[in-house]
Formats: C-alpha cells, sequence, structure tokens
C-alpha cells in the first residue's frame, strides 16, 4: 500500500525553468564577489568550469557528490560513529525509529543538497507528531513534516527553518508522496570567534521556493533561541524522531570555490 501511494520517481517538468533562473542568480551572485577585479567583458577572466546536468533537475550533475543513490549507506554515519541502523530497501532508505539521527562522514561548508523524502500514509498522529524529522546541516534544521492537511505552527512547517522562518508556502504533497527539497547552504562566518555573516538558506520544496536567502539568527532549536558558536565545515543529518519515513537520490554540490 505504501508503495502504491508513494508512486514512481517522476520529474515535475514545470518547476525546471524556476530552478534553472534560481541556479543562474546564484552563480551570478558568485561572480559578483570579484567585479573589482577585471575589466568589463576581459576574456582574461576565468571561465566557468564546465558542468555536465543530469537527465533531469532531481538527477546529480557531474560535479556532485553522490551521498545515497540507492546502495547502501557507506557514506553516513550514526552520532557515535557507529554503523547506521536505518534500513536500506529499494532505492530508498527508511528510518528505524529508535535507532538515532544519521549522518555524513563527510563535512561541508557552502553547498547545494538535493534530497528527497516521503511521509508515512499509515502514520497517526497530529501537528509536529505525524512524520516528523529534519534535514540538517550541523545544528541547522529545514523541517521535514507531514503538514499536507496538518495544522501546526508555521514556524515547524514543513520547508521551515525550524523555530525561526516559516516556509513562505505551503508546497507539500499529499501524504506519502515523494517530495523534494532542494537547499543552498551559506555557512556563517566568524571573526574573533563572533559571527560577522549569518548563515543563509534557500530552499526549494518540490520545486517551489520557500525560503529565500533567509538569514538564520542563529543554531535552530526548540522553544529558545540559540547563539552562534563559531565552528567550520558541518555534517549533512537526517534525522530520527521517532517517526517512520523514507529518502533517497540524496547527493551535494560543494560551492566553497577552494574546494573545486
Amino acid at each position: 500500500m505504501f508503495e502504491r501511494l508513494i508512486g514512481s520517481r517522476r520529474t515535475v517538468g514545470k518547476f525546471v525553468v524556476v530552478l534553472g533562473v534560481a541556479a543562474g542568480m546564484l552563480a551570478l551572485t558568485s561572480y559578483a564577489r570579484d567585479l573589482g577585479k577585471w575589466k568589463q567583458h576581459s576574456e582574461k577572466r576565468p571561465a566557468p568550469e564546465k558542468v555536465t546536468p543530469g537527465d533531469s533537475w532531481s538527477d546529480a550533475p557531474s560535479d556532485a557528490i553522490v551521498l545515497f543513490d540507492g546502495d547502501d549507506l557507506s557514506e553516513w554515519q550514526s552520532g557515535d560513529g557507529s554503523k547506521p541502523k536505518w534500513k536500506v530497501k529499494g532505492d530508498y532508505v527508511e528510518v528505524v525509529p529508535g535507532t538515532g539521527t544519521i549522518k555524513t562522514k563527510k563535512t561541508f561548508g557552502d553547498a547545494q543538497l538535493h534530497v528527497e523524502w516521503a511521509t508515512d500514509p499509515e502514520a497517526e498522529g497530529h501537528g509536529q507528531h505525524l512524520s516528523n524529522s529534519g534535514v540538517f546541516f550541523g545544528s541547522y534544521e529545514v523541517q521535514v513534516l507531514d503538514t499536507y492537511k496538518n495544522k501546526t505552527y508555521p514556524d515547524g512547517m514543513a520547508g521551515a527553518l525550524y523555530g525561526q522562518y516559516p516556509p513562505l508556502v505551503n508546497a507539500c504533497r499529499p501524504t506519502g508522496e515523494w517530495q523534494s527539497f532542494d537547499i543552498v547552504y551559506r555557512r556563517p562566518r566568524f571573526k574573533d570567534g563572533e559571527v560577522v555573516q549569518p548563515a543563509t538558506f534557500t530552499v526549494f520544496h518540490n520545486g517551489v521556493l520557500v525560503q529565500d536567502a533567509e538569514e538564520l539568527v542563529g543554531p535552530t532549536s526548540h522553544g529558545k533561541r540559540t547563539p552562534y558558536r563559531k565552528h567550520g565545515d558541518l555534517p549533512v543529518k537526517l534525522q530520527d524522531h521517532g517517526h517512520k519515513l523514507r529518502f533517497r537520490n540524496i547527493w551535494i554540490r560543494e560551492l566553497d570555490e577552494s574546494k573545486r
């Protein structure tokens, strides 16, 4: 029944243009940083790296690091560094409630992350207790929740930057269907231990812009405001919140030019 409700993987064609425009805007922002170094139209200016796109907007491009493609969890570990206890089934991995959040072995700075997820159509509950999970960079969470017809506080809806910013719109698909997040994370910058540039998140939920370069006031948390603490690169984490969810097709692109 779960498989029938989720259905086959499909491309959401009408959102390709939206994502393409957003990618172009991000590239423009990156190159704007060194406008003062080059004369306008200079042919000596370094050309962008050639990247081969995937067959659809959801497929990993040639410069992506594939974190999970259905084979195994070799890129992941439990919080204590042990082997993850989540179950790999077909092309997805399913949360085993009570076994703990999993995180990538590799850490990341500025990055573009793609992840697909599906809620449990047999789950019972309401508010924050209906298919709750999260996609994190370290301690910064983009909320995963079944909010198709489930009411909760706005800064805890699917696509929210948890406890800080509600999504611009509710783009949730029906319970049990596959959904996607495309996240652009810009890490905070620190000087002398103090934050001088906050972390920012741009998030597309099912191809719809729900967070537009929002600046976090600090790590996301429940019922309190937590201040920034200096840190470096961070792992990607998928949360075990005691509910069964599924994840698939997870890949990431590093946007830090020093790593490319």
